[in-house]
């Protein structure tokens, strides 16, 4: 697997095109989000010059994985779109803070059933999300936070990843949501310098 990262500015054209059109195809054509979209492609007002990006592609540049980083000291989705998972306690607001957002190791090349049977999902999702703590860290990051099914959290507890839930689950067009705030190892951040 072969790890991509950057910004709008920095990505090339065709990476970012990539990145759009898998997150069309995951979240709009799989998972039936009611996105923003052109049919095409799924952006949304946090793709901004300054969002980064991590991407997991094959050799072939077939994207395997995506994931969104945004500081929470600007716009994110928790604070401008999900606020209600926050039980009424103030959202996160610093530059040590980031939001991840649009994950999703979907293997799309994967037959069907293959697909949404694999076994290796859960390892391909802590092996990304352990990229996404290092660039995160990498730009100065203590902590990260994200709305995530609540599937989610037995993941993240098996592998040992320290998060913590910031509210209440909530059902949301029929899936339980809940926000939470997942700790970056002080053993990453000594590595990236932070």
């Amino acid at each position: 697997m072969h790890i991509v990262a950057g910004t709008a500015n920095s990505l090339s054209t065709s990476a970012f095109a990539a990145m759009a059109h898998y997150r069309y195809r995951v979240f709009v054509e799989k998972l039936h989000w009611e996105l923003e979209n052109d049919g095409v492609t799924e952006l949304d007002q946090f793709d901004r010059p300054d969002t980064m990006y991590v991407m997991a592609r094959e050799r072939d540049a077939r994207l395997k994985g995506v994931a969104r980083l945004l500081p929470t000291n600007q716009p994110y989705l928790l604070n401008d779109v999900f606020p209600e998972l926050l039980d009424g306690h103030p959202p996160p607001n610093s530059e040590k803070v980031w939001e991840l957002s649009r994950f999703s190791v979907i293997d799309l090349d994967a037959p069907r059933l293959e697909s949404q049977a694999s076994h290796d999902a859960p390892e391909r999702a802590l092996a990304l999300l352990d990229v996404v703590m290092r660039m995160a860290a990498f730009g100065g990051a203590d902590e990260l936070v994200t709305v995530s099914p609540l599937g989610v959290e037995r993941i993240l507890r098996r592998a040992g990843v320290v998060a913590h839930r910031m509210g209440r689950p909530v059902c949301l067009n029929q899936h339980f949501l809940y926000a939470c705030r997942i700790e970056i190892a002080p053993s990453i951040r000594r590595r990236t310098g932070h």
